[in-house]
């Protein structure tokens, strides 16, 4: 199945949810429900971003649910201790993105499997939050540091608009421009990229780089709806962002994927969730939801990797 007649598949079941929730259930389509799920999608919405181009070079970071933890709560000490808002959040992201560069570093120049490093990442910062914070949440932040002082509308509309520039300017580069050229021809060949003279290790360096950028950037904004910062964010939230790109039609093998099917996957997965509310249904459905989602991917990817062997000895 190639990766427009699986983004075609996510499509229709999307609407067939869709129609399901309209038909059997009151009150899924009001402005404060699909509001709140907005909210609850865009973390995994701007990760899924980064996991995209990670996952394009044929790597996985299932560390960016604790990345996401670690940025949250050094935003919300960071403004605790008065330092502005907004230079708050920037330091989210750099806290973010040196995450991502060591996880990087590790994975490109000394060729540790990625699911090693960032495995060990994710125990790493999980454990270091929980020691350094005890469990405690960060309280007795300022009036402006929720939603960055902004009105629920304004700060809806500064969200909205950062995530659909985000997602259309990754769209265009990663078709357009030399770097996605470049992500694209790693994860396709990265033996004969190499040979061809792109820098594939800088390359893989890069995207890591930039998916932890992006964790910190979702950390922010999210820290920002409310008024405490919990010092449990992030539980799970990796495998919601890998089953989101899978589900969009990436393969796990890396050399193709693209930012319209990892929507479509968010907006479904999305949609799952809340739907399981509405529906009376046991939200711990939901991660199970997500790991057949995961497993299908990968088993189907694997399926077509043994055709061409099958057709091959024929």
């Amino acid at each position: 199945m190639n990766q427009h007649a699986k983004q075609l598949g996510v499509s229709l079941a999307t609407v067939a949810l869709m129609l399901l929730l309209a038909v059997r259930t009151n009150g899924y389509f009001t402005a404060g429900n699909l509001t709140d799920l907005f909210f609850s999608t865009m973390p995994v919405m701007i990760i899924a971003v980064g996991m995209t181009l990670v996952i394009l070079t044929g790597r996985i970071d299932i560390s960016v649910g604790s990345v996401f933890a670690v940025a949250s709560i050094v935003m919300g000490s960071c403004v605790a201790s008065g330092v502005p808002v907004i230079i708050s959040a920037l330091i989210s992201c750099i806290i973010g993105a040196a995450c991502g560069a060591v996880n990087g570093a590790l994975i490109a120049y000394l060729g540790i499997p990625s699911v090693v490093v960032t495995l060990a990442t994710m125990v790493a910062l999980r454990d270091a939050l929980r020691w350094r914070t005890q469990g405690r949440w960060i309280s007795a932040l300022p009036e402006n540091f929720q939603r960055f002082g902004l009105s629920p509308a304004g700060y809806l509309t500064l969200c909205i608009a950062l995530v659909l520039v985000l997602l259309a300017a990754s769209a265009y580069g990663l078709r357009s421009l030399r770097p996605g050229r470049l992500i694209f021809a790693t994860g396709s060949n990265e033996v004969a990229a190499t040979m061809m003279g792109i820098p594939t290790r800088r390359v893989i360096f890069s995207v890591f780089t930039l998916l932890g950028a992006l964790s910190g950037l979702a950390a922010a904004l999210n820290a920002a709806r409310f008024n405490q910062v919990p010092s449990n964010l992030g539980l799970g939230l990796e495998i919601k962002v890998i089953a989101a790109v899978a589900i969009g039609g990436a393969e796990i093998n890396g050399g193709s994927a693209s930012i319209l099917g990892t929507i479509l996957g968010v907006v479904l997965l999305g949609c799952i969730s809340s739907a399981l509310t509405f529906l009376h249904i046991s939200p711990y459905w939901e991660k199970a939801i997500q790991g057949v989602i995961i497993l299908v991917a990968v088993s189907s990817d694997a399926v077509q990797l043994l055709r061409p062997r099958s057709a091959g000895a024929h």
